[in-house]
């Protein structure tokens, strides 16, 4: 964290003025959008195919919502972790096979620490079995017009085949934290203690930049480092995508460069592209 903040530090001496900075956004593909008019922004490649890693945890938890939306599930409902949900390995929030959790914190151990097992847990819960969550997962992709996407898992973890992009997944969160506004409770938690292990929210810019309060992370090999951010400051919010970027450092300090750059430039949409070309 100490590394991340010098390096943020050393950015803004080098160059005080954003726009500047901007040329290095050290990303595949990103884009910036106004969250409430749509308003694309900045793009870089927005249409660029690339695996999703963890943020394919927004899907999961968009499809739990709705089932707590319609009142066929509670938050309170607790499901029995099975086994292949406590061993499923990668990012975790340390669930035991035979745990009774409740789905208000499996949704926050997706949230705040991208823990495949509570992904699991909750598809295995809601869906009967993954695969049947996973055909729900893309039978929403193709209502919400996400064409560069396909899920063949609830975790992001690698599988063939597995792609967004930073437009479809801007759509994703928009429609998201649209239709569910509460679901910003998880991604704005910055700590989470399950089973005595205290963990802390992947996302480096919670917490430590003015207005940001989500909203997730991800990485493999294929894919990345994967980021969305979504941050307010008066009456404007913004939400930025960042995919393939080369370090956890490179990511959050393309997305804090997008997010400062468009509130900086807030009054003044047409000259945030140009800013950050």
């Amino acid at each position: 964290m100490k590394a991340l903040f010098l390096i943020f530090l050393l950015l803004f001496q080098l160059y005080p003025d954003l726009s500047q900075a901007a040329a290095r956004i050290p990303a595949k593909s990103a884009i910036l959008v106004d969250m409430d008019s749509g308003k694309v922004l900045y793009e870089k490649n927005a249409d660029q195919p690339i695996p999703p890693a963890s943020l394919t945890k927004i899907m999961t938890m968009y499809l739990a919502l709705d089932m707590v939306g319609a009142k066929k599930v509670s938050l309170n409902k607790k499901f029995t972790v099975r086994s292949s949900a406590a061993t499923v390995g990668g990012s975790s929030m340390h669930l035991a096979r035979g745990e009774k959790v409740p789905l208000v914190r499996l949704l926050s151990g997706m949230a705040v620490v991208s823990g495949n097992d509570a992904a699991m847990a909750v598809a295995e819960g809601i869906g009967g079995d993954c695969r049947k969550f996973v055909n729900a997962m893309n039978r929403k992709a193709r209502q919400l017009g996400l064409a560069k996407t396909r899920f063949k898992n609830p975790t992001g973890l690698p599988a063939a085949g597995q792609k967004t992009s930073a437009r479809d997944m801007m759509k994703l969160c928009r429609s998201y934290l649209a239709v569910h506004p509460e679901a910003a409770r998880f991604h704005k938690t910055i700590h989470l203690v399950h089973r005595g292990t205290a963990l802390r929210n992947t996302n480096a810019l919670l917490g430590n930049v003015p207005g940001v309060d989500g909203l997730k992370t991800g990485w493999t090999v294929a894919s990345g480092y994967n980021m969305v951010v979504t941050a307010k400051r008066g009456k404007t919010r913004l939400l930025a995508v960042v995919l393939g970027a080369n370090t956890k450092d490179a990511r959050s300090i393309a997305a804090r460069t997008m997010i400062e750059t468009g509130f900086r430039l807030a009054a003044k949409p047409s000259a945030i592209k140009l800013a950050l070309k």
